[in-house]
C-alpha cells in the first residue's frame, strides 16, 4: 500500500497554527513511509470564504518548509458530490429533507426542554416518493440527509487512541448536501479522500464523533477504508482549546514577529509527541526518522509561547550558523540600519535575541542619538556630583585606552563602587542600563562617538 496523507484546510480566514501542526505530522508519517503528503482546499463554505486565504495557507507551509503536493479545490468537483449523494439516495442511505430552519429550531428547543439530545426527528423520511418528486420539481428548498442506522456499534482501530466504538443511536441524520448545492464536510471528505487514494487520515480529535458517519459512507460506497489517527488538539496555557481569542494562532503572525521557521516547526513536533531520546532540539529529518504514533499522548498539548521563545532563542544562539542568523535578520533590520554594522554587533547581541524582531530595539543606540537623563546617569547608588566625577575620570581614561583592565584599575585606585561607576558609564555611552558587554560596545562605537557621548553626559550633571 502506498502511504498518502493530506490536510484539507478551509480558506475561511487566517492560516491557523493548528493547520501547520497537523501538516507537520501528516508530512512526517508520509515521508517516513516513502509516501506522499497532499494538500487540498475545502472551499465549500461559501459564506465564510475569504479571498486570498488559500494562498496564505500555501505561503505558510512554504515558510515552514513543509513540502507538499497541491491537489484541488472542492468547488471544482461539485458534480462528483452530487453523483455520490444520488447513489446514496438510490441505495436508501440518504433522503431529501424539506424542513425549514424555523421548524428545525423549534424542534431542537422542544428536545432540549425535554432534556433530550437534539437531533433531527426524521419527519421527511416518511414522505411518499411522489410527494418528494413533486416538491423537488417545484424547486422547494431542501437538503439531503444521511440515514443513520438505528442502533449499530461502529468501531475502528485508531493509531493514536486504540479501539474506539460509538453507537449510531448517539448520532444525528447528518446533512450531506446543503440547500445551496454544496456538500457538507462529511460527504466531501469521504469522496475526496477516496478520489485522492488517501491511506491514512491523520486529523484532530474533534472529528472522532464524526468518524462513524465517514466509516458508514465508505461502506455504502463500497470503498476501501483508510486508517484513522486522531491527534490531540493544541491547548492554551489554561488548557482551553487554542483559539484567536486567547492566543496568537496565525502562522504569518509568528513569521512577522521574528520566529524562525525551524524553531516553530521543531516546537510543533513536541506538541503531543516526545523524542525517544528526550531531545528538545532536533532537525526535521531526525523527526521523520524517529516519529511513531506510539509516542503520541492523547491529552491536549499546551502551546506555551514562553517555551517557544526559549526554543527560538536557542536556535538563534546555538543551532544556526552566524551567516544563517545574519540572513534571517536582514528582513527585520530597520530601514536606516547601517549595512556594514551587523557583522560587528551580532556577536554582542546574539545571546540576547529571543526573536529576530529584537534586533532593532537591542541595537538602535549604535546608530541613533541617545538622550540619557540625569536620573538614569545617577542610577540608584550615586548622587549627581558622584556621577559627574565618574564620567570625568572615565573620559580621561578612555582618551588614553579602551582596555577594560585600565578602567577597572582606575576605579579601584579611587575606591569607588564598581557597580555604581559602570552603571553611570553604561548609560552615558548607550543610553540604557542594560546593554551588550560595555567595552565590546565601545570598540564598535569607536573613539570619537564614545568620547562625545561621555562629554555630553558630563554637561548634564
Amino acid at each position: 500500500m502506498t502511504v498518502r496523507t493530506r490536510i484539507a484546510p478551509s480558506p475561511t480566514g487566517i492560516a491557523h497554527i493548528g493547520t501547520a501542526y497537523m501538516a507537520l505530522f501528516n508530512y512526517a508519517f508520509a515521508r517516513q513511509n516513502d509516501g506522499e503528503f497532499l494538500v487540498r482546499i475545502e472551499d465549500t463554505d461559501r459564506a465564510r470564504f475569504v479571498e486570498g486565504a488559500e494562498q496564505v495557507i500555501y505561503d505558510s507551509l512554504d515558510w515552514l518548509e513543509i513540502p507538499y503536493t497541491k491537489t484541488f479545490r472542492q468547488s471544482e468537483h461539485l458534480e462528483d458530490y452530487s453523483a455520490a449523494v444520488q447513489t446514496l439516495i438510490q441505495k436508501g442511505h440518504a433522503y431529501y429533507c424539506f424542513c425549514t430552519p424555523e421548524r428545525l429550531e423549534t424542534m431542537r428547543k422542544e428536545q432540549q426542554a425535554r432534556k433530550e439530545i437534539p437531533r433531527y426527528d426524521r419527519l421527511c423520511t416518511h414522505l411518499p416518493k411522489e410527494e418528494v418528486q413533486k416538491r423537488l420539481d417545484s424547486g422547494e428548498r431542501h437538503v439531503i440527509r444521511m440515514k443513520m442506522p438505528d442502533n449499530e456499534m461502529i468501531s475502528w482501530d485508531d493509531l493514536v487512541r486504540g479501539t474506539i466504538s460509538i453507537n449510531t443511536k448517539e448520532l444525528d441524520d447528518q446533512v450531506l448536501m446543503k440547500s445551496d448545492g454544496f456538500p457538507t464536510y462529511h460527504l466531501a471528505v469521504v469522496v475526496d479522500d477516496n478520489r485522492m487514494q488517501i491511506s491514512h487520515v491523520i486529523r484532530g480529535e474533534e472529528w472522532i464523533s464524526s468518524t462513524p458517519k465517514h466509516i458508514l459512507l465508505y461502506r455504502y460506497f463500497g470503498w476501501q477504508l483508510p486508517v484513522f489517527a486522531h491527534m490531540p488538539l493544541l491547548r492554551n496555557v489554561d488548557k482551553t482549546k487554542m483559539s484567536k481569542r486567547k492566543n496568537d494562532v496565525s502562522i504569518p503572525s509568528y513569521k512577522e514577529k521574528g520566529y524562525l521557521p525551524q524553531a516553530l516547526r521543531n516546537y510543533l513536533c513536541l506538541m503531543g509527541w516526545s523524542h525517544p531520546d528526550e531531545k528538545d532540539i532536533f532537525a526535521l529529518q531526525e523527526f521523520i526518522k524517529v516519529f511513531s504514533f506510539s509516542r503520541m499522548q492523547t491529552t491536549g498539548p499546551i502551546f506555551d509561547v514562553k517555551k517557544l521563545d526559549w526554543m527560538n532563542g536557542k536556535y538563534i544562539r546555538e543551532v544556526l550558523k552566524t551567516d544563517e542568523v545574519e540572513t534571517a535578520l536582514f528582513p527585520f533590520l530597520p530601514d536606516d540600519f547601517p549595512q556594514d554594522l551587523l557583522p560587528k554587533i551580532l556577536p554582542l547581541v546574539r545571546e540576547r535575541l529571543v526573536t529576530l524582531h529584537d534586533i532593532g530595539p537591542l541595537t538602535e543606540f549604535f546608530y541613533h542619538d541617545i538622550h540619557p537623563t540625569v536620573e538614569e546617569l545617577m542610577g540608584k547608588k550615586s548622587s549627581m556630583s558622584e556621577a559627574k566625577k565618574y564620567l570625568e575620570a572615565a573620559l580621561s581614561t578612555l582618551e588614553k585606552s579602551f582596555e577594560e583592565t585600565e578602567m577597572l584599575a582606575m576605579v579601584d585606585s579611587k575606591g569607588w563602587n564598581r557597580g555604581a561607576f559602570f552603571t553611570t558609564l553604561r548609560v552615558a555611552v548607550t543610553g540604557r542600563t542594560v546593554s551588550p558587554p560595555l567595552f565590546d560596545t565601545i570598540r564598535v562605537l569607536g573613539k570619537q562617538l564614545t568620547l562625545s557621548r561621555v562629554k555630553a553626559a558630563i554637561t548634564l550633571c
